[in-house]
């Protein structure tokens, strides 16, 4: 059964997955290369019980494989061991200090744990490597989201939709900084962008039902909140917006108050 503290776990790493499947050693034994590919199919399943044990007979064999160890990382992360995953990084970073891959993973783990600070010197260290890495550059915002730095956020979320054009989470989360910050017409039209472009995205449509309400026009904001509700119920739970998907105060206040009517 998975758990909320999964659940949490699992919005976090927006990017774990793609990491997972770029980070590839060049082996010449094809046993190993077998070895590590199929544990390697098992995390990308999302079989992550059977990918942690597959990567723990692998690393059994292999203690010091850079990439072995960060996808573990990876994997124990999802499954609620963030102090774990924090430590299979920290041996691949040990191991090949070069690859930056393994930096945003301990970051990710760390934003877990709501170590900001530790979280946020890893995603600066990437981006004075890779200035335009819009994987750090989101996870950054969320670290400056979570401590109250909506300005800096919203910009870090426009450079992530900048350099990554058909990254929605990022645009979304532009627009519900502008949103806490008061930006509403901002606000307005990128989420119609979004909803026009992708008309499935929940997020959007949660975040529009919230600003609808809060302008007064209570039809629109059923209208997108059915939308919402069929899509994906967790934006009715306060607990989960604020905590997990990490939503600006004021926007959901505004949709906490559409669902109790207020």
């Amino acid at each position: 059964m998975i758990t909320f503290k999964q659940i949490k776990v699992c919005f976090l790493l927006i990017f774990v997955l793609v990491n997972i499947c770029f980070i590839a050693p060049s082996y010449s034994l094809p046993s190993r290369e077998d070895f590590f590919k199929n544990a390697l199919d098992l995390s990308s399943s999302g079989q992550f019980n059977l990918a942690l044990q597959e990567w723990n007979r692998y690393l059994d064999s292999y203690p010091d494989d850079a990439a072995g160890l960060s996808n573990r990382g990876n994997i124990r992360l999802i499954i609620g061991d963030a102090e774990g995953s924090i430590d299979d990084q920290n041996k691949s970073i040990s191991l090949d200090p070069s690859v930056i891959d393994p930096y945003i993973n301990r970051g990710i783990a760390e934003e877990a744990l709501g170590l900001w600070p530790q979280a946020k010197n890893d995603y600066m260290f990437v981006l004075s490597k890779d200035s335009k890495n819009f994987s750090a550059l989101y996870n950054l915002a969320n670290v400056e989201g979570s401590t109250a730095q909506w300005e800096k956020a919203r910009d870090l979320f426009s450079k992530a939709a900048l350099y990554n054009p058909g990254f929605a989470m990022a645009r979304s989360s532009m627009a519900l900084a502008d949103y806490q910050l008061g930006n509403f017409d901002e606000t307005e039209k990128e989420l119609k962008k979004l909803i026009t472009r992708y008309p499935t995205f929940a997020d959007a449509r949660a975040a529009l039902t919230a600003l609808n309400w809060s302008k007064g026009q209570s039809g629109k904001a059923e209208s997108n909140w059915i939308a919402v509700t069929e899509l994906d119920p967790r934006y009715s739970d306060e607990d989960w917006l604020i905590k997990v998907r990490r939503w600006p105060p004021k926007p959901t206040r505004d949709l906490m108050n559409f669902i109790e009517l207020k």
